[in-house]
């Protein structure tokens, strides 16, 4: 299927949108890169207002950060630390490219994009950071490593699917965000428990006699 020659209608610039808003609250410099490498090589036709992501500085940049990432994510602790700095970083970045794909609709559009781009960014976010926080709980690291190319996975089959599939990635994005609101509560309330179990103070060993 070329790509490139499907047009992008309504469903297809919503889909797009809150796909990178998605995929940035998972894997940012991954979604970044990655489009804008498909949109390079003509793989696809991105929106005008997503053409600054194919400039080769901006490819480069988020290139590099890439390899960064995709250690850091698979060291245990140090994926923790990381999700912990890139709150502040992929929440406005997805919410940035949301609108960015209704660039030239109105400000109104752009706006109510920002606003899903932001909401499906901090909704992915804290479910991969609070998931990985209590994978870290667990004393090996396998599976710390298995969960962190699971979202490589992920993250690329949702990128090909936004422009693909877009009616297909806009009901798994619903069905992902009841999902997201049922099982946030629970999961918090575990991540909780494991941070009060670690701060509480050991009772010293009792000696013999």
């Amino acid at each position: 299927m070329d790509l490139a020659r499907l047009p992008l209608d309504f469903a297809g610039l919503l889909a797009l949108a809150a796909g990178l808003g998605w995929a940035s609250g998972f894997r940012l410099y991954t979604t970044l890169f990655v489009v804008g490498l498909a949109g390079k090589l003509g793989w696809i036709v991105l929106p005008d207002g997503l053409r600054l992501l194919e400039h080769p500085w901006v490819m480069g940049a988020a290139g590099l950060m890439l390899a960064v990432e995709f250690f850091a994510d698979k060291i245990p602790l140090l994926d923790s630390v990381w999700d912990t700095v890139h709150t502040f970083i992929r929440i406005p970045a997805g919410a940035a490219l949301a609108a960015m794909v209704f660039g030239g609709q109105g400000v109104e559009w752009q706006t109510a994009m920002a606003i899903l781009g932001g909401t499906v960014a901090a909704g992915t976010h804290f479910t991969k950071a609070g998931t990985r926080a209590m994978i870290n709980a667990s004393p090996e690291p396998f599976s710390n490593i298995a969960a962190s190319f699971g979202e490589d996975v992920v993250v690329l089959t949702g990128l090909w699917l936004m422009f693909a599939h877009p009616w297909l990635m806009l009901a798994l994005l619903l069905l992902l965000a009841v999902l997201i609101v049922w099982l946030l509560p629970k999961l918090w309330r575990g991540v909780v428990e494991v941070v009060r179990g670690l701060s509480l103070p050991r009772s010293p060993a009792k000696l013999p006699g």
